[in-house]
């Protein structure tokens, strides 16, 4: 199948496709004038959305691909996300918003769990879909989830379980019939849920916080604020050969110093602000004492300056390597031209101040979202950080004066989370008391019924018979062995014998040895009164011991008599030993017993 070829994907990245749903195949050549066409106006749909988003490692990236076996030319990208899953959902997001733009075109998202949008539904799948048969199946169109459905008769619409559609099948199926493709409602809430909040999620995700930082990189985030992040991972992945470049920073030296409000993501700042540091001595920062106001300040600004002086050291590229202007690419134009089109500039007048900071957001986008893919071994935030630096220009005087008007910084007691808290957050993820997308605060009868019903003692006592008495398939918990052609039999008899010769059928039976004092070495030091004691002591604590096992085996029969596993077993022809009542009233408790640990043996 088409799935056991694909080339795997990181454990941390998400790979997206987007498909005309009604292509031409008859002119390649104009199916690629399309999708190239739909390329830029999806750049400009979505780059206000994008322009000041911060990725975690890499951004969301879309170019051509022409057709390759059995998958029709589309157009497609991967991301690696990092540690940030926010951006893996963010870009679900983008895919849900294009379709629901773009109704010619169906997008297709996995990562290395596969359809992960189908795991966030789980609960609410049918039985027949699973990873095997929910290949090809699973689209986002026109802004909602849709799954092929399963066809079990012949001019139902679907495609069979057992059986991969080719994509194309599947997209003339999605095309034919959206409305029967359409996921159920509880499907689609759930997707809705972990989507809930979007595009305004954006700018809840981000934390500002007042930094110590040298000058020049106070310039460059002003003007690059997606550079953060690959700043912070150079910190938070660094090691000792890195930070040989920080023992005298010679690109951003720490006397110039200045405090500026900086633009983090929670994934970014918390993982910044969670790392123990101490600098060289040699490197020039000095931090103040822990209860001074702006330790946390001089803390976070200090470990931003090793990541970045990491960055810089790294770059090692010379100008004849450098990008390309973004100008010279056959895609620029008409992505220009969209954005002017959607109003992108506004009323800003060419050559303005604020027209050319759009512009140069414009370009930084075009080129971390194009550019890039095409050729990704020129991606090398280092040197991006070098060029914004030299073509800056700033005071340092004017920066100091600007220490006085920043806005304040963000409280980051969402590092802290309480135990209500994270109760709220659990049942949240396991959807307890959500339902179409709307939680509902239980009222007292209905947690008592709750209560009573799904986590009282009886109810599990009662789950847990059900589930020995039950048989389950090969699916189920446990693995039925069809190769054994006769049902598994034991002689009861046989096996009581032999607990009657360990244990002893009665009192009287008891081998007093197996209880007596083995400490031979005291000898004639003993006195005669003294062992006649111990011995009857050990005879009467060895026959309390007996009775408790008998009450023990006598209880277990008592259980086991409610259940089926006797019935699993074959037992011989006992009537020869029901002339001995006392030793079959002894021994009728054991087979119950023994059927409990034969079954064991069985599995």
């Amino acid at each position: 199948m088409d799935f056991l070829k694909r080339p795997p994907i990181p454990e941390d990245a998400v790979q997206y496709q987007l498909f005309l749903v009604h292509p031409d195949p008859s002119d390649a050549e104009a199916h690629e004038r399309v999708l190239q066409q739909i390329l830029q106006n999806i750049l400009a749909e979505i780059a206000p959305l994008l322009m000041q988003y911060i990725w975690q490692h890499q951004p969301f990236n879309l170019r051509y691909h022409p057709e390759k076996g059995d998958v029709p030319a589309h157009l497609g990208g991967v991301t690696q996300f990092g540690d940030n899953v926010e951006d893996e959902w963010f870009i679900v997001y983008l895919l849900k918003h294009i379709t629901q733009t773009f109704s010619d075109v169906a997008a297709v998202v996995y990562d290395n769990d596969g359809q992960f949008l189908l795991i966030e539904a789980a609960e609410h799948l049918p039985k027949w879909l699973d990873p095997d048969s929910s290949e090809n199946r699973v689209f986002l169109f026109r802004g909602e989830l849709h799954i092929l459905p399963n066809r079990t008769r012949s001019g139902e619409v679907g495609w069979p379980r057992n059986s991969v559609p080719a994509v194309g099948q599947a997209l003339e199926v999605l095309h034919s019939h959206s409305g029967s493709c359409l996921a159920k409602q509880p499907i689609r809430s759930a997707l809705a849920r972990r989507l809930d909040g979007y595009p305004d999620k954006i700018q809840q995700n981000f934390h500002r916080a007042h930094c110590y930082v040298p000058a020049g990189i106070a310039v460059v985030l002003s003007r690059r604020p997606d550079l953060i992040a690959p700043a912070v991972s150079a910190f938070y992945l660094r090691d000792p050969v890195d930070l040989q470049a920080c023992r005298t920073f010679r690109k951003f030296p720490p006397d110039t110093r200045v405090l500026t409000s900086l633009k983090f993501t929670r994934c970014l700042y918390a993982q910044l602000q969670q790392q123990s540091f101490v600098p060289d001595r040699r490197s020039g920062f000095t931090l103040p004492a822990r209860s001074h106001p702006q330790y946390r300040a001089h803390e976070l600004g200090m470990k931003l300056a090793h990541g970045f002086e990491i960055l810089c050291s790294k770059s090692g590229q010379s100008s004849s390597e450098k990008e390309a202007s973004v100008s010279s690419n056959p895609l620029w134009r008409g992505f220009l031209d969209s954005l002017r089109k959607n109003g992108y500039f506004k009323s800003e007048l060419e050559g303005s101040v604020r027209y050319k900071d759009l512009m140069t957001s414009a370009e930084s986008f075009f080129r971390q979202c194009v550019t890039s893919t095409h050729r990704p071994d020129i991606q090398n935030p280092g040197q991006e950080v070098m060029n914004v630096l030299e073509d800056a220009s700033y005071s340092l005087e004017e920066l100091k004066n600007q220490e006085a008007h920043l806005p304040p910084e963000d409280s980051d007691a969402w590092l802290d989370i309480s135990p209500q808290e994270l109760e709220r957050l659990l049942e949240e993820r396991g959807g307890r008391g959500v339902s179409d997308g709307t939680r509902k605060t239980p009222q007292p009868d209905e947690e008592l019924q709750e209560e009573e019903a799904g986590y009282s003692l009886i109810a599990v006592t009662k789950g847990m018979k059900n589930f020995i008495n039950a048989t389950s398939s090969h699916e189920g918990a446990e693995i039925p062995r069809s190769c054994l052609a006769e049902p598994f039999s034991f002689d009861p008899d046989a096996v009581t014998s032999a607990l009657d010769r360990l244990l002893g059928s009665n009192d009287d039976e008891l081998d007093s040895d197996d209880f007596e004092d083995d400490d031979d070495e005291k000898g004639n030091d003993v006195n005669d009164d003294e062992e006649v004691q111990n011995g009857e002591s050990q005879e009467q604590t060895g026959a309390e011991a007996l009775d408790n096992l008998r009450k023990y085996m006598d209880e277990m029969d008592q259980e086991l008599q409610s259940t089926n596993i006797g019935k699993s077993f074959t037992q011989n022809n006992r009537a020869s030993n029901k002339a001995d009542a006392s030793k079959s009233s002894s021994s009728a408790t054991r087979p119950a017993l023994l059927g409990l640990l034969l079954t064991y043996c069985r599995v």
